[in-house]
């Protein structure tokens, strides 16, 4: 394993990128090569062959109903290796979508039921009334976020006491209009409706960063007790 080449697994580029959330992984490719870090972005898309284990970072961005469906028939093959990464702290940024088809379930338009992988307890239901579209803001543990939301998907945390938000809401509507706050943070998972994109956020960014170095930096320790 090469000490600086950082290796990233990008779920379904080629279909969940509707809003342009490719440009968190270029941020963060760009902020890597700045420490000195190369970087290796792999398309994991359908039908092809994924280990999370094998990665320093996961990214999963957001895309239509059509393609969203699509790609849930596909997911489930790669559940048990992203639950085993999710729960062992390892760092995966989902976007709308991505982070939808992390819960048990996302009610589409057209009222068909998407079934999620349901590593995390959280629902999805698309309110037609309630498009929340514009400029958010909100506060994170990180300092404020600005950023921008279209979703008509209202995500609600069925395990408040397992999940907790990104961020506070100080404008837009986040995860729903009802609770007040925006995406989720379940040890280094972070799932949010931020585009714009998120990344743009250097102070999230920074922070993403440093976990992922981390994890690479812990990748490169086991590789070498093994070869001892």
């Amino acid at each position: 394993m090469a000490d600086n080449l950082i290796k990233i697994a990008y779920l379904y580029e080629d279909l969940m990128n509707t809003y342009g959330d490719s440009g968190d992984v270029k941020i963060l490719r760009f902020l890597l090569k700045r420490e000195g870090y190369d970087s290796q972005v792999d398309n994991i898309s359908l039908d092809a062959d994924f280990d999370a284990d094998d990665y320093d970072f996961v990214f999963f961005g957001g895309g239509q109903d059509f393609e969203q469906t699509v790609v849930a028939k596909d997911l489930p093959r790669h559940k048990d290796t992203l639950d085993k990464y999710i729960n062992g702290g390892n760092p995966m940024l989902c976007i709308c979508g991505g982070y939808q088809l992390m819960g048990d379930y996302y009610k589409t338009s057209s009222g068909v039921t998407i079934k999620g992988l349901g590593i995390l307890p959280l629902h999805t239901v698309f309110k037609a009334d309630k498009r929340m579209i514009g400029d958010t803001k909100y506060m994170t543990e990180w300092g404020e976020v600005t950023a921008f939301e279209n979703h008509s998907g209202q995500t609600y945390f069925d395990d408040p006491d397992k999940l907790h938000p990104l961020g506070d809401m100080i404008e837009g509507y986040g995860n729903n209009p009802q609770d007040k706050c925006e995406g989720l943070r379940y040890r280094n998972f972070i799932g949010s409706y931020s585009h714009g994109p998120l990344l743009k956020n250097v102070n999230v960014a920074n922070s993403i960063m440093k976990i992922i170095i981390e994890r690479h930096n812990e990748r490169i320790k086991q590789a070498e007790k093994v070869t001892d």
